[in-house]
């Protein structure tokens, strides 16, 4: 499906966050000579691997009570250069629990649409079905590409319809299975459905599973914000996201949650002034470790 950023979408739709109050700039003595001027290469030997601190705990579900605090706590020891992201915006806010094979259902429709017309749509579908709580796999099977053509769904869409609810009726998914499955297990099998891809996959199981450890690497906003929060010149690619983010473990979606706030306010004024006040908050090894793991500098 091609890369995406979820400001884009309204699949899982975000609250817009609350203008920052950024950090005075720093004098010019405070500065730290890190920036990259472009990304070379993924780093071949083991000498500057990040290494992160063996958690006995394993993270829970997101929607578990303290669980988002913890992660909090968690991201500014692991990557100090997050705490004023953190300071700024408000914690991460997840959509409410609804059953996967509904939720999957209103992430086809929404698809490339605006919210104001994936509202629509998705209503004229639970009319259609006879209300969000009949949106079952057999009433979906049921819905013929003509009738669902009239409430304005493609024929496209339709097929994606089709196949999610039919692997439900095989017993190839269930709700109960997609709750139960580890994260890379159901990233295996709900890329199998037509219509979902892996970004797709990554952002229901962020915003409507609420898993602790996502990481988005096919989303351009979530790629953005590490670009400016390490002060690369240069967007990083989907594969070097593993590496820039792996001392973010295991609270990889907490992480990219102030990745979008921060892509948020790329372009306003004075975020420069942010990232160099981060810079003078760290010694200058810390800052040079965090970074040398992933990219040789040239």
């Amino acid at each position: 499906m091609g890369e995406q950023s979820h400001r884009n979408t309204t699949t899982s739709p975000l609250p817009p966050s609350s203008s920052p109050h950024l950090p005075p700039q720093p004098s010019t003595s405070s500065k730290l000579p890190f920036r990259p001027r472009k990304i070379r290469k993924l780093s071949n030997t083991n000498t500057n691997t990040i290494t992160t601190t063996s958690l006995i705990r394993i993270p829970r579900n997101l929607s578990c009570e303290d669980e988002i605090q913890l992660a909090i706590d968690y991201l500014r020891s692991s990557d100090p250069i997050l705490s004023p992201i953190i300071d700024l915006h408000s914690r991460p806010i997840f959509n409410p629990y609804q059953p996967p094979f509904i939720a999957l259902t209103k992430s086809i429709l929404y698809q490339q649409l605006a919210n104001k017309a994936g509202t629509l749509i998705y209503t004229r579908f639970m009319d259609l079905c006879g209300g969000e709580s009949r949106i079952l796999p057999n009433n979906v099977l049921a819905l013929t590409p003509t009738q669902l053509r009239h409430i304005g769904i493609s024929a496209r869409k339709s097929s994606y319809l089709h196949d999610l609810a039919n692997k439900y009726c095989n017993d190839i998914l269930s709700d109960k299975k997609i709750l139960e499955m580890d994260d890379k297990s159901l990233f295996t099998m709900l890329t199998m459905v037509k219509g979902i891809g892996s970004w797709s996959t990554h952002m229901f199981m962020i915003f409507s599973l609420r898993r602790p450890d996502v990481l988005p690497i096919g989303d351009v906003a979530f790629r953005k914000g590490v670009q400016v929060l390490y002060g690369l010149e240069e967007l990083p690619r989907p594969s070097q996201m593993e590496h820039l983010c792996e001392k973010w473990r295991p609270y990889r979606t907490v992480g990219a949650w102030y990745m979008w706030r921060l892509s948020e306010v790329k372009a306003a004024p004075g975020i420069g002034s942010l990232v160099n006040t981060v810079e003078s908050q760290l010694p200058h090894r810390q800052i040079l470790d965090s970074i040398n793991g992933v990219v040789n500098f040239g």
